[in-house]
């Protein structure tokens, strides 16, 4: 299974982006996916993460700022990012969970 990432950018604090992960293979549609970041210095960090029943969760940081979503015909999966905050500057990864694959990393920055 390959993924692939994209998506990420500079923009100002307050700005909108939005992620894509496009997955090869059949895995896809029963899969878990997640959304993660790291940010300089700091551990991997799960942001997002929608289940193969497309229920989703959220860090409590992200909550109401940012939406996971899938697209099953396109094997993509989405993280739109609204109310940026330069906090929310990393690098940010998609994981397919059931066979623990990760794309490539994708950079987000936030300029305040």
């Amino acid at each position: 299974v390959q993924l692939q990432a994209s998506g990420g950018g500079l923009v100002q604090a307050g700005g909108s982006l939005r992620l894509s992960c496009a997955a090869s293979g059949s895995t896809f549609r029963i899969s878990a996916i997640g959304w993660y970041r790291q940010a300089p210095g700091k551990q991997r960090e799960r942001v997002a993460l929608i289940g193969s029943t497309n229920t989703t969760n959220y860090a409590d940081s992200v909550k109401g700022r940012f939406t996971i979503f899938r697209d099953s015909a396109k094997n993509t999966v989405y993280l739109q990012m609204n109310s940026l905050k330069p906090e929310d500057t990393a690098v940010y990864y998609c994981r397919l969970h059931i066979t623990d694959s990760w794309g490539q990393g994708t950079l987000v920055t936030v300029s305040s």
